[in-house]
């Protein structure tokens, strides 16, 4: 088996860098994961963008889901075995000390206000993500502006979530299953 240790070497270092961001949820790593692609030159934006979706549909974290199949795109098993243990080893230690801290002082008034303060970042960076990958894969911007089947897929999602309790896995299966019939048109 042949492991270029240089290469574990960048995807345990890009990867752990990712853990402090994933405090708000999987999806607020995504534009420092972006730049880490683009700072490697590891995976295009389409390819993330299609491992991302293949992580939300998988159970599990998204975050560990993406870091295991980026990681494997990168550099095959041991790829994806560094990339999961950087992005979790360090958030499971957080998660500890933070719970730890929690019950000590979850009433303390600078606690309270530091997550008031993460909450509306973390919504923020979640947005850019997701304008960010629109952007890079023309469902927005781009040579037409808009893709008018893609909007209209967004849109529609978007809705479907707010007006109703269906779980987002669902959602994504039928997108999944519409794009393949976009495709066959």
């Amino acid at each position: 088996m042949n492991i270029n240790m240089n290469i574990i070497e960048s995807i345990f270092l890009a990867f752990s860098k990712l853990w402090i961001v994933i405090f708000g949820g999987g999806y607020a790593m995504l534009p420092l994961l972006q730049t880490e692609m683009q700072t490697h030159h590891w995976l295009s934006t389409s390819q993330l963008t299609d491992s991302i979706a293949v992580s939300a549909m998988a159970p599990g974290p998204i975050a560990t889901n993406t870091a295991a199949i980026v990681g494997f795109k990168i550099a095959g098993v041991w790829g994806a075995v560094v990339a999961s243990l950087a992005i979790t080893v360090p958030s499971l230690l957080l998660i500890l000390l933070v719970g730890k801290l929690l019950a000590k002082f979850q009433e303390h008034p600078n606690f309270k206000a530091a997550f008031y303060g993460l909450r509306p970042a973390i919504v923020g960076v979640i947005i850019f993500a997701a304008i960010n990958f629109a952007v890079s894969n023309n469902i927005i911007g781009g040579p037409d502006i808009l893709d008018i089947k893609s909007t209209i897929l967004m849109g529609v999602a978007f809705m479907v979530l707010i007006r109703t309790k269906l779980h987002p896995m669902y959602l994504i299966v039928t997108a999944a299953l519409i794009g393949i019939v976009f495709a066959m048109l």
